[in-house]
């Protein structure tokens, strides 16, 4: 019998055959089946281990139920008196059976639809957000779970990382595990933050709709289920029309999931849901949004209960908020900053109502101050060489072909700088401002603390760059500083509960902006206009120096001013910049200005104003002289090194007599400058020299000339000694 063959069989031909091999692409896709399955075995294992481990690490549902989050801080005002608690707020914990089923339904059918049929994460939302991400090119929508939510809000933070998500993931694993969905439930509607401070949803329906969250209607649970998404946004007490249409989504939604009919979805109206008005918190809070975010600077990272005392003086935070809601016109907005002498805010509003509107109109708006601007124009004519006597010139002018005109289109002629300034000459301001250069004006304005971009066009001068209430309060009040700065604060001091001191301001001596006599100048000019010109409307009894401003067409209406050491800045004005009729700065804002001033200087006693110019010695006559140079020079100097020329004239133009105005009358009080002073300045050698070198006395100047008035056209200008002008101004002065 012939011997068999062990391993191979040969073929009819005799050769040997190999067995068959599986494609390579078949190889590879069981091979990666086997590692899949494996990988995934072993992720198991270890997602297991940790969400047994995670859940054996949780606290009892008695635990979560007695544990808060977030920071209690109490605000108080200048003399202790409680103006606001903005820490968490905890309404009455209800337990599953007692939270009203149309609440549980709402928040499901928004946040979490699949909420009954996932193990904590759901893998349908996840694949869900990943295709958006895919189509969008960016995380348009997110995926978590309400489980996920709540393992956020108790044990995470928000930071949009992977490593967060996967810990949210398996903490959520954890407690679907320990936890039943009813008890998660439960966990969620009382610990979540709805906006306002308000955590859980008893807190939630007693700051917003003042009543139990037993008591909540659909369209009100609609309301609070869509805060979740963004508690800052669609808060109640941020904004009222945002909430609402949030809410409207919800019912969607709820219709969508079959909870509620379309029908009825569309039959409720969210515009009769009534809003509870926050007692003592409408437009303090809009202090208070602007002062604590300051905390952020001025404490180290901390968790406990603190108590912040503030500048705000609560009377005249009563007075402020009356002032702008009686005189503010119809339709239209108010805000007003007042400021103490240190700068301390003690009155801030930001609008008519907080609740309907949290934008605050008196630090974040941006506005033309219109003539409030010429401020800073005549400041820099004033540091020039002005003084509030010297003659200028009401007449028509054009600059880089922009002509100004006047309000009421007339020109007064001939008249002086504090009638200008009083009466607002707007041809008068151009001039000034062409001739001190508009580059300097923005310079000055950015010297006296206007934060906000400015331009040097020649309408410049009139307030066509946009500023913040805030900051033009700040210039004036450097004014009634006598020209030192002036930083706005709210934050006195900060402490714990337990009375430990965390923070206390301290005070810091302002930074010299001009000289003595540029502020008493300018203070000069202030009070004529309050006394005499557009800003009478602003009188209170006693002294105060202020400047009105309008925009073109009635848009913004301004009125900025001092007295008694309190500065105070009002503006008023529609949101979409549309015209007031019947708004301007002299009329709402200033009468605004003087009923709350009413209020805030009772008590104080009466400050004059030092408005007593104290000349520099470069814009003075010297008195002696000293000879340099060689005798073929005629020029003398003075003692700051000054060069002069002998036989110039003073700058002060003569007097004629009382000057008449737009309207044809006399001027109150604004008598005869007086007689052109008789001095001049003494030759620096005898007569003789003088006719030598200067050709002889026909070229000296007769001294019978130097009272004879400028032609009509003549702008008065300061004569600047020759090669010498003014003194190079201080660095400081020359920030942009």
């Amino acid at each position: 019998m012939p011997k068999q063959s062990g391993g191979r069989r040969n073929s009819p031909s005799g050769r040997s055959e190999e067995p068959a091999r599986r494609p390579f692409w078949l190889r590879l896709v069981r091979g990666t089946l086997i590692w899949g399955v494996a990988l995934a075995l072993l992720g198991a294992i270890f997602l297991g281990t940790a969400v047994y481990m995670t859940a054996r690490e949780l606290p009892s549902f008695s635990s979560l139920q007695s544990s808060q989050n977030g920071q209690m801080i109490v605000v108080r005002a200048r003399d202790g008196t409680e103006l606001v608690s903005l820490g968490p707020s905890y309404g009455q914990w209800l337990s599953y059976d007692k939270i009203p089923d149309i609440m549980k339904d709402a928040i499901v059918s928004v946040e979490d639809r699949r909420f009954r049929e996932h193990w904590g994460v759901d893998p349908v939302g996840v694949g869900r957000s990943v295709m958006v991400r895919v189509e969008k090119g960016r995380w348009r929508q997110g995926g978590s779970t309400i489980t996920q939510q709540l393992a956020r809000t108790i044990f995470l933070n928000n930071s949009r990382t992977f490593g967060r998500k996967i810990r949210e993931a398996v903490l959520a694993l954890a407690l679907e595990h320990k936890f039943s969905k009813n008890e998660v439930l439960e966990l969620y509607l009382n610990k979540v933050y709805f906006g306002g401070g308000a955590y859980g949803i008893d807190a939630a329906s007693r700051k917003f709709f003042g009543h139990p969250a037993t008591e909540l209607s659909t369209a009100e649970a609609a309301i609070i289920a869509g805060l979740v998404k963004a508690p800052s946004n669609y808060s109640p007490t941020a904004d009222v029309e945002a909430a609402k249409s949030r809410g409207k989504v919800v019912l969607s939604q709820m219709a969508k999931a079959g909870v509620i009919s379309q029908s009825d979805a569309s039959e409720i109206d969210l515009d009769d849901v009534k809003i509870a008005k926050e007692r003592g918190q409408n437009s303090v809070r809009y202090f208070t949004d602007w002062a604590l975010p300051q905390l952020d600077v001025l404490l180290p990272e901390t968790d406990e209960p603190i108590e912040v005392w503030t500048t705000l003086d609560v009377g005249m935070q009563r007075a402020a908020t009356q002032a702008i809601d009686s005189n503010v016109p119809k339709g239209a907005q108010g805000a007003l900053v007042s400021l103490d002498g240190d700068g301390g805010v003690l009155a801030m509003v930001g609008g008519t109502d907080y609740v309907h509107s949290n934008y605050n109109r008196a630090t974040q708006a941006m506005r033309q101050p219109g003539s409030a601007w010429k401020l800073f124009v005549y400041l820099a004519a004033l540091e020039a060489g002005y003084t509030p006597d010297d003659r200028v010139v009401d007449e028509p002018v054009t600059i880089a072909g922009w002509s100004p005109n006047n309000s009421g289109r007339t020109f007064a002629g001939e008249i002086d700088v504090r009638t200008a300034f009083a009466y607002s000459k707007n041809t008068v301001a151009a001039s000034l401002g062409n001739e001190v250069g508009f580059g300097t004006v923005a310079s000055m304005a950015r010297r006296f603390g206007i934060t906000t971009p400015v331009n040097t066009n020649p309408s410049m001068v009139l307030g066509t760059s946009d500023v913040r209430v805030i900051d033009m309060t700040r210039a004036f009040a450097a004014v009634s500083a006598g020209g030192t700065a002036v930083e706005p604060y709210g934050i006195l001091k900060v402490t714990t509960t337990k009375g430990e001191l965390l923070y206390e301001h301290k005070a810091q001596a302002g930074q010299v902006l001009v000289p003595p006599n540029v502020a008493a100048g300018i203070t000069d000019l202030l009070q004529s206009a309050v006394a005499t010109g557009t800003g009478r409307a602003a009188q209170i009894g006693r002294p105060v120096a202020g400047k009105t401003g309008t925009t073109s067409s009635n848009k913004d209406g301004w009125f900025l001013g001092f007295s008694s050491g309190i500065t105070t800045g009002v503006w008023m004005g529609r949101d979409d910049a549309k015209a007031v009729p019947g708004l301007q700065g002299g009329h709402a804002p200033a009468s605004a200005f003087a009923a709350y001033m009413r209020v805030a200087v009772k008590g104080r006693p009466v400050k004059p104003f030092d408005t007593e110019l104290k000349l520099p010695e470069w814009q003075l006559e010297p008195d002696d002289e000293q000879m340099t140079g060689s005798p073929d020079d005629y020029y003398y100097t003075d003692e700051n090194g000054n060069l002069i020329q002998p036989g110039s004239t003073s700058r002060r133009g003569p007097a004629d007599g009382p000057p008449r105005y737009e309207d044809g009358d006399v001027g109150a009080g604004e008598g005869p400058a007086g007689p052109a002073p008789a001095n001049r300045a003494p030759p620096a050698v005898g007569d003789d020299f003088l006719e030598q070198a200067t050709g002889g006395r026909r070229n000296q100047p007769d001294p019978d000339l130097r009272a004879a008035p400028p032609p009509p056209n003549a702008f008065r200008r300061p004569s600047y000694p020759p090669q010498q002008g003014r003194p190079a101004p201080r660095p400081e002065y020359d920030q942009q």
